[in-house]
């Protein structure tokens, strides 16, 4: 009987622990703020990008012609890149020594660019492709892209 007293006693204060906590009481509402998501993408690559404190953080809206292409090229810091809801698909292309890989991301996909990665991004398609890209770790004034030469996998 003793225990059973002991363990619904604990149950009782775990849930009263959980029911305070779950209750923001200090949360205030936001006011005079309107907030528009231009991307929303579900992140697919592994990995991380290192975010460096006193560099830039740069955020940037990229759009694509039919048939436009990047060029080869690499960020400083990386890249964060979200492919717009309603655009079509980008063909983006990572070179990993003599290898060249290729990945076709679609609307509401993510995907990143490491730092220092040679990469190309390429509209295949009929209409416009628009990625918002956030920049971390840019060193402060200095351009967010390196233009890169064609690796050797490339065709």
């Amino acid at each position: 009987m003793r225990k059973l007293r002991v363990a619904v006693l604990l149950s009782g204060f775990a849930a009263l622990f959980v029911a305070f906590n779950a209750i923001p009481g200090s949360a205030t509402p936001a006011g005079g703020q309107a907030t528009t998501v231009f991307a929303r993408g579900t992140y697919q690559d592994p990995g991380t990008i290192p975010i460096k404190q006193g560099m830039d953080i740069v955020v940037a809206k990229n759009v694509f012609t039919p048939g436009g292409t990047s060029g080869w090229h690499s960020h400083p810091g990386g890249a964060i890149v979200v492919v717009q809801l309603g655009s079509g698909p980008v063909t983006f292309h990572r070179s990993h020594g003599g290898n060249c890989e290729t990945t076709v991301y679609s609307a509401g996909q993510s995907f990143i660019e490491r730092p220092g990665e040679v990469v190309r991004a390429d509209n295949l398609g009929t209409t416009d492709v628009v990625v918002f890209v956030t920049y971390p770790s840019v060193p402060v004034g200095d351009p967010t892209r390196i233009d890169e030469p064609a690796p050797d996998c490339a065709s």
